[in-house]
């Protein structure tokens, strides 16, 4: 890969990350609710859900998905489902006047679970992996040797920057987040606006 093609993948990637999107917003809806911490943690998981999209393009999954409608149907519903099934459990946490926190006194949601969360609200979305199909081939040149090689390299090196970038949305939200932690029932209310933008995600996901 000449390094002029790598430069411009890497300004393309930079801009798509940074253009807002379900996953930044939600990013920043839960580093504002839960910490920085917290938002690093669901960004190395969102990236991690890229590496997943990366593998599916290299041995052909992605292909079989984009034409198979079945198969691209019930995938949109299984992330559809699973988005929804997150927002009733931030509602629901919401009436319970408890806010699903990672702090130490009752957390509700673990590093772990967190991490998880991330990863599969990437991997179930199909319009994400359709997006990478479509993306990584205009930079790979096929007539060199190893071109699935040339897609993992570009797959890394967007899930490496698309992390930088949203690590420090995350700690930047987690500042802002200090400067208004004295508000009364903060909690319960970014649960409402969490549940909110799930459901949100989830609507776009099966309209769009």
């Amino acid at each position: 890969m000449e390094f002029a093609t790598f430069i411009y993948f890497l300004m393309a990637s930079i801009l798509l990350t940074l253009a807002p999107g379900p996953d930044n917003l939600y990013l920043l809806t839960k580093s504002l609710s839960d910490g920085a911490k917290s938002g690093v943690i669901l960004a190395a998981g969102l990236v991690s859900g890229i590496i997943s999209h990366t593998f599916l393009v290299m041995v052909g999954v992605a292909t079989f998905i984009q034409n198979s409608t079945i198969a691209f149907t019930i995938l949109k519903i299984f992330g559809a489902t699973y988005l929804i099934f997150l927002a009733f459990k931030s509602f629901q946490a919401a009436r319970e006047g408890k806010k699903i926190s990672m702090q130490k006194s009752g957390a509700k949601i673990s590093y772990a679970e967190l991490y998880r969360r991330g990863v599969l609200m990437n991997v179930l979305n199909p319009k994400v992996l359709l997006f990478f199909l479509a993306f990584l081939p205009q930079f790979v040149n096929f007539s060199a040797p190893s071109p699935s090689l040339q897609i993992i390299f570009l797959g890394v090196t967007f899930a490496i920057q698309g992390f930088i970038i949203m690590a420090s949305i995350a700690i930047c939200a987690g500042k802002v987040r200090k400067l208004i932690l004295r508000k009364k029932n903060l909690g319960q209310v970014f649960n409402y606006v969490e549940a909110l933008v799930l459901f949100i995600i989830a609507l776009t996901l099966i309209i769009l």
